[in-house]
């Protein structure tokens, strides 16, 4: 086990496009740490840098506190896991897994025990003697686990080793990963672009945008505290609901969030975690709502200034909850992270002029509503979210 330092990392290629800039974070021994972010915003280059894969342009590198900058992969103690599986063909799944101790020239009775020992843990015993063709997509992948694990590393690396798989498997193999990575406690890094991957898999989650670290952070917090719009948007599914919202003065130190026509009352819980938001009246700012932080009025007693009024487009009933798709007037949020997300997730659909915005809540299973319905919403404004538009950071202190 090792801690791993990137210390104002950067990478510039040739072209002179800088894919990584100013990378800081330092990885506890033993910890699960996720780097996400959409494509192409740098984390597999950060990951390669670490592994020895690419050059490193500027910062500093330390393995178990070793400047290993210029160390070649062989030489740094860490065993990667690749998005495709990277097996030979020719060889069983226990020479896969050995392969790399036999060119160590280790001896043979503990290249036996290692690799037995990793087959138990990952089920793959009954396995051992068969060829990679002969293995499902998951059984591939644990194949590709069991070659790291064999070889002890200080260090896990893994670049999206679950994208390969399909829904169901790579449910399964995100708990198994994250049970056998805690089991030996090895100093894990860990790349996807699946954010629900990286909410519950890593101790912490490393949030990446056009190679600049966004929020540093646990899932809960990435997810209760996001730092910016984009945090906001990217971390949970659905994404956070955005609209923009006039922050007027009521008087007696009343402040009211206006959307579209509806004056929201801030309470003064939110107005305590956020004293910020005072300087913003008379101007605007970005109102953030997690769909599970409506609900539909009808089912409660909620003050009015507490409530939207939203007509339903669709509803989704899942059992455990419905989640309602809605509309209501007010002033829709665009930014360059709003339209890099929108693309990201192919949601650049046309947008009609006068629609309003467009939201998403999570209802009680008990609720009645139908699409083509309009509904009070009730809003839980102490845990509304609000951001300056113009920097697109959190309005906090």
């Amino acid at each position: 086990m090792a801690r791993v330092e990137l210390d104002k990392i950067n990478k510039v290629y040739e072209n002179g496009f800088h894919a990584v800039q100013d990378l800081s974070i330092d990885v506890a021994d033993g910890e699960f740490l996720v780097l996400v972010g959409p494509s192409g915003c740098g984390k597999s280059t950060a990951l390669r840098m670490v592994a020895g894969l690419e050059d490193i342009s500027g910062g500093e590198l330390r393995i178990g506190g070793k400047r290993v900058n210029e160390l070649e992969p062989q030489d740094r103690d860490i065993a990667m896991v690749f998005q495709s599986y990277a097996l030979y063909p020719h060889m069983t799944v226990a020479d896969n897994m050995a392969y790399g101790l036999k060119l160590r020239k280790m001896p043979k009775d503990q290249i036996q025990a290692r690799v037995q020992k990793a087959a138990d843990m990952l089920e793959l015993t009954p396995l051992l003697e068969r060829r990679p063709k002969q293995l499902s997509g998951g059984q591939r992948q644990r194949v590709a686990m069991g070659r790291a694990i064999v070889r002890e590393p200080q260090v896990f690396l893994m670049d999206e080793p679950l994208s390969n798989l399909d829904a169901k498997l790579r449910v399964q193999m995100r708990a198994e990963i994250s049970a056998v990575v805690r089991s030996l406690q090895t100093t894990t890094l860990y790349v996807t672009h699946d954010q629900t991957e990286a909410m519950t898999m890593g101790d912490r989650m490393a949030i990446m945008k056009a190679g600049v670290l966004q929020q540093l952070g646990s899932p809960g917090q990435c997810y209760d505290s996001p730092d910016n719009i984009f945090v906001a948007q990217f971390v949970g599914s659905p994404p956070m609901n955005l609209a923009m919202a006039d922050v007027i003065d009521a008087g007696e130190g009343v402040i009211v969030l206006r959307v579209g026509k509806v004056p929201l009352t801030a309470p003064a819980a939110l107005l305590e975690a956020k004293p910020a938001l005072r300087t913003y009246v008379g101007r605007k700012v970005v109102m953030g709502v997690r769909s599970e932080d409506m609900e539909d009025a009808s089912l409660r007693e909620v003050p009015g200034d507490q409530r939207l009024q939203g007509t339903i487009t669709l509803t989704e009933a899942l059992g455990s909850e419905i989640v309602v798709h809605f509309t209501f007037d007010a002033e829709r949020v665009e930014t360059a992270d709003t339209k890099l997300l929108a693309k990201e997730t192919g949601e650049t659909e046309l947008h009609i002029a006068g629609e309003g915005v467009k939201w998403v809540a999570s209802f009680a299973p008990r609720s009645k509503v139908h699409a083509g319905d309009t509904v009070e919403i009730a809003v839980d404004m102490e845990r509304v979210h609000l951001f300056d538009p113009e920097t697109s950071e959190a309005i906090r202190s």
